[in-house]
């Protein structure tokens, strides 16, 4: 599709993937399911809409070599490295920016490099229906997943009114709720998990941005204006600091939710295409026992037994594993470091990060 751009997010960190995630090798870049990494599929899973040559990716420093290295068809000045983090809204919003730039009708997706899809062909078909939506006005679209459980560690879209072609209005976007409202949501049918993947034209989320993040855009705009140029990077490290950060749910997609669900130009294409968010090691075990019907223990090993075990996640690659008589246990075995825990704690593993953070354990980051 001549003018369609997808954005891939790769920035983060993975913390609730250490200790196989580390500031070097996070864990878009690893292969948490099969041979491909966690990017080059996301890269894969797109082609069929956009040429390589159309793709960005928006990472930082200690990621680009090794991702330009896995996507060697990719620009290598499309690969950009943040100087900072500044979370979503500044990391699209610059994009954006560029791309306005370098062609007025570009229509632009996000997508998180951490996703795992499992029916890819109808993602692609959504996806284009997407683009179609957002290259007329000022339309924004979201895919909305539909719930398949009470889930607390997702953002919930509520859809309105059903508009054309299949598409609903957006209400408004609500954040991780408790256990009782995701229940609630969940019962209520008209409540979608936020994908965090998006479509809008480039023209669209750069006024979006001047309105609703007006203090960020103009640097935004500045570094955009010096992309290309033998001043671009000074540019980008001397003002990309200053931009807010801030997501863009939260910079753009919620002010805008509050014009109203027939003022605001938002809507939700519901999607049941078999999307993870690999978010942490439970979700990599649900993913992992459903996709492999691994009958209760998903098992990384040189080889395993199991007796008497149940719900398990163990990551030792070079190891013979045994596990008897344990449920819920999540083992992650590196060469400096060992992780325990259980799938129900392990949203807290990013506190690990945080504790070597403070105590300037680098070797362990």
């Amino acid at each position: 599709m001549k003018n369609f751009y997808p954005v891939i997010l790769a920035g983060g960190r993975g913390t609730r993937f250490w200790p196989l995630s580390r500031k070097r090798r996070a864990k878009q870049v690893l292969a948490l399911d099969g041979k491909r990494t966690m990017v080059q599929r996301t890269v894969s899973r797109l082609k069929p809409l956009a040429g390589e040559k159309s793709f960005w990716v928006i990472t930082n420093d200690d990621l680009r070599e090794v991702i330009a290295a896995q996507l060697p068809r990719v620009r290598p000045q499309q690969i950009i490295a943040e100087p900072v983090g500044r979370n979503t809204a500044p990391a699209i919003g610059l994009a954006a920016f560029i791309l306005a730039r370098l062609d007025p009708a570009a229509v632009i997706g996000m997508f998180p490099s951490d996703h795992v899809i499992a029916d890819e062909d109808k993602f692609v078909k959504i996806i284009q229906q997407a683009i179609q939506v957002a290259a007329q006005g000022e339309n924004m679209v979201v895919l909305g997943i539909h719930p398949t459980h009470a889930e607390t560690g997702y953002g919930y879209i509520e859809a309105g009114e059903k508009a054309p072609k299949g598409l609903l209005r957006v209400k408004r976007f609500t954040e991780k709720p408790n256990a009782e409202r995701a229940q609630e949501f969940l019962d209520a049918s008209n409540y979608f998990w936020n994908s965090g993947m998006f479509v809008w034209s480039a023209q669209t989320l750069t006024r979006a941005l001047r309105e609703y993040l007006s203090e960020t855009a103009p640097y935004l705009e500045e570094i955009a204006a010096a992309f290309g140029t033998p001043g671009f990077a000074r540019t980008f490290a001397r003002l990309y600091p200053k931009c807010e950060n801030i997501s863009v749910d939260y910079a753009v997609l919620e002010p805008r939710s509050a014009k109203g669900e027939h003022a605001s130009n938002l809507y939700c294409i519901p999607s049941s295409f078999g999307w993870n968010d690999l978010g942490s090691w439970a979700a990599l075990y649900d993913y992992r026992a459903e996709k492999d019907h691994a009958g209760g223990n998903v098992i990384n090993g040189a080889a395993s037994f199991a007796l008497d075990a149940e719900g398990n996640f163990v990551h030792a690659p070079k190891k013979f594993v045994a596990v008897v008589g344990v449920r819920n246990l999540v083992v992650v075995e590196t060469d400096d470091a060992l992780l325990i825990t259980t799938r129900e704690n392990c949203q807290d593993v990013g506190k690990i990060v945080k504790h070597l953070d403070e105590k300037k354990l680098e070797k362990l980051l």
